[in-house]
């Protein structure tokens, strides 16, 4: 399965985001991943969809917008005209039923998310919904550099499990937070194959060579 890194500008340098995400498009970055907080679904306020715009004409590459908030069904059009590529949206906030659908409607790539210590089959049905990806979060939302939670891994082998005997094969799992070189092959080789990684990759002295171990 084809191993997709996605960088989280959350760890970058908000004072020269566009050039960042060009550093990440030349380091080789597949994504860029853009978590989007609103200060009540998780406390801290990052950014809304004025800087999704901001960044677009900067990279050529897809733009990942995981949507940490109540309500994304009051979202998702600022989202899709910024120049999002795929909207990200927890169980825990929405009918992934209904939101796919408005998704759909801006001809936006549709992936569904679940906190840690929600049970992996709450996110089964967007499998047979058509999501495009699932993100299992690996550390608690709202924060950057909190370590990997272990049990991440059981989940993800179980959701790719489900994917296969639902006949998505190939379907897109991702996975975010706490993801370091240490860590990385654990990852992929419990069935993730889009990896999220913020500080791994902003703090490394060469990004490209970060990225590449990435990828395994």
């Amino acid at each position: 399965m084809n191993i997709k890194i996605a960088p989280s500008i959350l760890a970058g340098d908000f004072s020269r985001l566009g050039e960042e995400v060009k550093l990440l498009e030349e380091s080789g970055a597949d994504l860029i991943h853009c978590d989007v907080m609103d200060g009540s679904f998780v406390p801290p306020i990052t950014f809304g969809a004025q800087t999704v715009g901001a960044i677009r004409p900067h990279t050529s590459l897809p733009l990942d917008c995981h949507l940490m908030v109540l309500h994304p069904e009051t979202h998702i059009e600022d989202f899709a005209k910024a120049g999002a590529d795929n909207i990200t949206v927890h169980v825990e906030t929405c009918d992934i039923p209904a939101l796919f659908r408005k998704i759909a409607e801006y001809h936006v790539k549709k992936s569904a998310v679940i906190d840690p210590e929600t049970a992996v089959e709450r996110i089964f049905p967007a499998v047979e919904e058509g999501a495009d990806m699932l993100l299992l979060m690996s550390v608690h939302p709202g924060w950057g550099g909190q370590k990997f939670i272990p049990e991440t891994l059981k989940k993800i082998e179980l959701l790719r499990d489900f994917c296969i005997r639902c006949g998505r094969t190939e379907l897109d799992i991702e996975v975010d937070g706490g993801v370091t070189e240490e860590n990385v092959r654990d990852i992929i080789s419990a069935g993730a194959n889009v990896i999220v990684a913020g500080s791994a990759v902003f703090r490394s002295q060469n990004m490209a060579e970060t990225i590449r171990r990435l990828r395994g």
